[in-house]
């Protein structure tokens, strides 16, 4: 017999995962998501994507700013849910309210654990240069993503591959992930095991200082730097006194003096090595190409990005 469910997640990367559920038969008694927030030119409240496919499938919506009143709690276990599926939910759980579902609240988390524990694990593992990274479906316990691991599925890292790339990947995998170990949780056969202790670390969320690129870095470390903030919040420099987002690179030929132009085709040289920018973003402009963006200003040899 299919699970009665609660549903918490917020953004684009929970949406597969709550169409997949829906899709197979399980019951969704309610879905939580961020309240929404005011965006767009007019400033006006926008739903989070999770709400906006709830309401498409006429699911009722909770918005509540946090789960430690016993209000709160009491609203959670109303519900009569079997369990709950948490994906980028993005508002912590108490133990009372973990513990107001009798199976159990299963997160899906994107990244191996127990590396990359925390708010941005996509990110974080390009940026580090990792050569691969996973989804998993854990049981939530108090700590910080520190709960036994029910299923995992890796996912390989190429070398030029961007987070909204793997953020993408890992969606729809992870979509599947979850109704398989939910389908096991029905069955009684899902088997828990303990996360290792050693290998801990953790993604803290993007801050916006981190952003700028370092032209001074090693060539490999640039391009693992903006690859990881692609697409978003990208990495940025300032090219003739206005920001400029890098959201593709690849290893170029040559050397030279950090962020000069060794070409007039975008090879800008870093501490060691250099890179060739593939795709970039002006202010209030589309993502281009970098032919189409040399087509309207002209980088010279010489050039120096900062």
């Amino acid at each position: 017999m299919p699970l009665r469910l609660v549903f918490m997640g917020t953004p684009d990367f929970a949406v597969p995962t709550l169409v997949e559920i829906v899709s197979r038969g399980h019951q969704v008694a309610a879905v939580y998501t961020r309240a929404p927030k005011p965006a767009g030119r007019g400033m006006g409240l926008q739903p989070t994507p999770v709400e906006r496919q709830a309401r498409r499938f006429g699911l009722p919506v909770l918005t509540p700013a946090t789960f430690k009143t016993a209000d709160a709690v009491a609203t959670l276990r109303s519900h009569g849910a079997d369990a709950a599926v948490v994906v980028a939910y993005g508002l912590i759980l108490p133990k009372q309210a973990l513990d107001a579902v009798p199976l159990g609240c299963f997160n899906l988390h994107a990244s191996l654990l127990p590396r990359w524990r925390g708010a941005a694990p996509i990110n974080r593992a390009i940026m580090a240069g990792d050569a691969e990274s996973g989804v998993m479906v854990m049981r939530m316990e108090e700590g910080l993503d520190t709960g036994p691991v029910a299923m995992a599925e890796r996912v390989a890292i190429g070398p030029d591959m961007t987070a909204g790339e793997l953020h993408d990947r890992l969606a729809t995998l992870g979509a599947d992930l979850m109704v398989r170990a939910l389908t096991a949780l029905e069955l009684g056969q899902l088997r828990l095991t303990p996360q290792p202790d050693a290998g801990v670390t953790y993604a803290a969320k993007i801050d916006k200082a981190e952003t700028r690129i370092d032209w001074s870095r090693p060539w490999r470390a640039v391009h693992n730097h903006i690859r990881g903030l692609s697409q978003f919040p990208g990495a940025w420099c300032e090219l003739a006194g206005a920001r400029v987002r890098v959201l593709r690179t690849t290893r170029a030929d040559g050397s030279g003096a950090p962020g000069a132009a060794l070409d007039d085709r975008l090879a800008i040289a870093c501490g060691d090595g250099a890179v060739r920018i593939l795709q970039l973003q002006r202010a209030g402009k589309q993502a281009m190409a970098a032919d189409e963006f040399l087509r309207g200003i002209a980088v010279p040899r010489g050039t120096v990005l900062r």
